[in-house]
């Protein structure tokens, strides 16, 4: 009898192994801790909230299907639909759990009292969530705390969920249900269930939850800021403690699914002298051709192979594989394409002037757009009534406002807080997708421009500014290079803050949340008159009211601020010299006092809410010391001044490299000679690190995309290459271009929206509402979801870390643009 029980056992530990081996793919533990099988990534907490702009919609469970992150935010909150600025709970710790694959985190809501641990464990090919509380949940939030996942809503637009056996469908637009108390809340659009399923019809984005703690409910977040998410929620009952919340999530994985390669290169095409390099980028279990073939378009649209080639490959980086295309030896000018795994490319140009109109949009369109303090029209299309002329009220101290700027003790103001502080609503532009002035972005605006006319002349006029009808006209030339007027624009806000305080400020923005999130015409944020706190709300005069709408200015007085302004205004000068010699005059006036007063500092340097670092203040001195050599035409005041600083630059040299080179025409050999070691060391130190990524530049890996830092980078390269030709060559600026117009990870768009034959047509700017663009704008670009998922969402605008337009990013582009083409005419080593 034992032994045929011992038989039968034998045998059903066979028939388990064989049933085993039988079973679908699972999810499993990956070295990055990651939860991973073919066609799906589950990452848990890797990407923490911010502790300054709180839910930026990359925390908690986030998950990755088919290639695409569909949903984040797996987390307690203690509202159905939570705003950006809504409480986040604090990350403590994330540990392996007891069962395998098992991933535990603990957080808290410590103003509440609530302290947790979020349990995610595979489950088949799904996972097990799992909430227990450190303590039975507070009676004052039952019916507020829940667990949510958010949902992408591209994703879902137009498609079906069942709540059960109920069918519904996803609206394109926010239209309710909303409560009707007043609060402004939405309701559910189903509640109910036990189990939901998003897109049924749809495998590549279906995904079924089923809850055993209690019923499930689905919102649509949108109806309650534009930025919101589908959201999959579950209360915790009152007085819950331990599996407050259980679910099984289980997306649908289509068997064997692998990503398409994505081929990119750069939009704007080539020009045909210069290198030509594609970058292949291909999910690992995508069996890659060898080859790839570059084909013509003829004007019938038949297509003629002109080129087979080997790729070569670049080996891993984050989740994918690389490959290099290079065709550099095609030259002729035509309309190209390149085939490769059955699929060919959009077309794209090799023309001598494939460049020629690459960087105009930004100036002309995109900065004129921005301009603060003016009415902006194009043709039929309003882009802005005139805006801010209220500006500005004193920020009270002590304050930490919702954007990062902060006020310490010290006002450095003459008015007090809450006083009107005539005289800034004139220049400047707003800073990106919001509505503020940030005075150091700004001042590198005006630098970037000045410098771009310096060396390339900028030669462009398609607007008409008026600054005394505080008038824009996008598409209507007036005679004067836009280039120059964008710049007096600059300096005119620059100078306003010095006349006002005799110092920088750290910038100008709305005083409330419900003016911050504003989208569309900066013309209505405010009232345009300046409040009086006299009046009534309903009050006003024409020129006051009683709307304390009126933006506030931070006025800290920062010393790297201030040296930041002194160089830009020192630059700016320089370029409006011949066309308003009298503001050329006072912007240098100001300048040198500007940069005089950083040399005695006293008390200014230690004083608390300062919001820089010694080495901040280091480099910021270092440039500014050169605009005003280069002004002075080498005044032994400032060559003095930057010989002391030299161990900066060789400290710096990443980030002060590019302007220290400009000093060498007005020093001596010394310094030359300690400039060209230096540069020297740091491409060596570049080469290196650029090894490690496929693109040729720095490919930023923090909580906001790198195109400013490639575009920085690519200007910068210029500048060592013409000061050290036989050190630096051209390869550098123009793979810097090439990244910023497409060939970049994730996807192959330009990130310059409208340059290019593909490029970024939805953007976080003022109308991102109307999921569209600001021509000319660039967008920061491709985001690496930690611990290694590139991402650039190319229809869901509302992700600044990926797509919000900057106005220094922009000017850093324009700058970088004019480089390339500069380098395309020359005939100098790659690297």
């Amino acid at each position: 009898m034992k032994k045929k029980i011992a038989l039968g056992a034998l045998a059903a530990a066979c028939w388990s192994c064989g049933a085993h081996a039988a079973q679908p793919p699972q999810l499993r533990l990956s070295p990055d801790d990651t939860l991973e099988m073919q066609g799906l990534s589950v990452i848990v907490e890797q990407n923490h909230f911010s502790p300054i702009f709180f839910d930026e919609k990359n925390s908690g469970i986030q998950v990755v299907l088919h290639g695409d992150r569909i949903a984040t935010d797996g987390e307690v909150r203690l509202n159905p639909t939570p705003e950006q600025w809504d409480p986040v709970p604090g990350f403590v710790s994330r540990v392996h759990g007891a069962t395998p694959g098992q991933l535990v985190v603990t957080s808290t809501y410590d103003a509440v009292g609530l302290k947790y641990k979020v349990e995610v464990t595979p489950e088949g090919q799904g996972f097990r969530v799992v909430v227990n509380l450190d303590q039975p949940l507070p009676e004052k939030l039952a019916g507020k705390a829940g667990f949510n996942l958010d949902f992408l809503p591209t994703a879902y637009f137009g498609k079906t969920y069942m709540m059960d056996a109920a069918p519904g469908i996803f609206p394109r637009d926010a239209n309710g249900p909303m409560a009707k108390d007043g609060s402004g809340d939405p309701l559910p659009l189903a509640s109910g269930g036990k189990s939901i399923t998003l897109s049924p019809e749809d495998p590549l984005t279906r995904v079924t939850i089923t809850s055993d703690a209690g019923p499930l409910m689905l919102y649509d977040a949108r109806n309650r800021a534009q930025n919101g998410w589908f959201v999959v929620r579950s209360l915790i009952a009152a007085g819950a403690k331990d599996r407050a919340i259980v679910w099984h999530v289980l997306p649908h994985v289509e068997k064997g699914w692998v990503r398409e390669p994505v081929v990119s290169f750069n939009q704007a095409g080539y020009t045909p002298g210069r290198s030509k390099v594609a970058v292949i980028e291909l999910d690992p279990n995508f069996k890659a051709p060898d080859e790839a073939t570059l084909v013509r378009l003829a004007a019938d649209g038949t297509q003629q192979p002109v080129l087979h080639a080997k790729i070569t490959r670049r080996g891993k980086w984050t989740r994918y594989n690389y490959a290099s295309f290079d065709f550099s030896s095609v030259r002729t000018p035509g309309v190209y394409a390149i085939a490769y795994a059955g699929h060919t490319t959009n077309p794209f140009p090799i023309s001598e002037d494939a460049y020629a109109h690459i960087w105009q949009t930004s100036l002309d369109t995109y900065l004129a757009e921005q301009m603060d303090h003016m009415a902006v029209r194009e043709q039929y299309r309003v882009w802005t009534g005139i805006s801010h002329m209220d500006d500005a009220r004193q920020a009270p101290a002590n304050t930490i406002h919702f954007d990062g700027y902060k006020m310490g003790p010290e006002l450095d103001s003459p008015f007090k807080a809450g006083e009107h502080i005539p005289g800034l609503n004139v220049g400047g532009w707003q800073d990106a997708g919001d509505y503020d002035i940030q005075t150091p972005q700004n001042a590198e605006v005006v630098r970037d421009l000045a410098w771009g006319r310096e060396m390339f002349g900028l030669d462009w006029d398609e607007t008409t500014i008026d600054e005394a009808a505080h008038s824009v006209e996008i598409r209507k030339p007036d005679g004067v290079q836009d280039s120059l007027q964008q710049i007096r624009h600059g300096v005119l806000q620059l100078l306003a803050q010095y006349k006002v305080f005799g110092h920088a400020i750290t910038g100008i923005i709305d005083p409330t949340l419900k003016q911050y999130t504003d989208i569309g015409d900066s013309g209505s944020q405010t009232d345009r008159m300046i409040y009086d706190p006299k009046m009534g709300a309903l009050e006003n005069n024409g020129l006051y009211s009683g709307v304390p709408d009126d933006r506030w200015a931070f006025t800290t007085d920062q010393p790297a601020n201030d040296y930041t302004v002194a160089g830009a205004l020192a630059a700016a000068s320089r370029e409006l010299a011949s066309s308003d010699p009298a503001l050329a005059a006072e912007a240098l006036t100001t300048a040198k006092a500007m940069w005089a007063n950083q040399q005695t500092l006293g008390d200014r340097a230690n004083r608390s809410g300062r919001d820089e670092g010694p080495e901040w203040l280091d480099m910021a001195a270092v440039q500014a010391t050169v605009e005003m050599i280069i002004t002075t035409k080498g005044d032994h005041l400032y060559t003095d001044k930057l010989k002391t600083l030299m161990p900066v630059i060789q400290a710096r040299f990443e980030a002060v490299g590019g302007s220290a080179v400009l000093a060498i025409p007005y020093m001596d050999a010394d310094y030359r000679a300690h400039l060209a070691t230096a540069v020297r060391a740091e491409k060596a130190k570049i080469d290196a690190d650029l090894a490690h990524n496929p693109f040729g530049v720095p490919v930023d890996m923090g909580s906001w995309a790198g195109s400013n830092r490639v575009a920085t980078f690519g200007s910068d390269m210029y500048l060592l290459h013409k000061a050290f030709p036989e050190i630096v060559g051209t390869g550098y600026t123009l793979d810097a271009l090439d990244f910023m117009l497409g060939r970049h990870p994730g996807t192959n768009l330009s990130l310059v929206s409208t340059v290019g034959t593909r490029s970024k047509l939805i953007g976080y700017g003022h109308n991102r509402a109307d999921y569209s663009f600001i021509a000319g704008g660039m967008v920061p670009g491709v985001l690496v979801i930690k611990p290694d998922f590139p991402e650039q969402k190319t229809d869901w605008p509302f992700l600044w870390f990926e797509n919000e337009y900057t106005v220094s990013t922009t000017a850093a582009y324009i700058l970088t643009a004019n480089a390339a083409i500069a380098v395309t005419k020359e005939d100098k080593p790659a690297r």
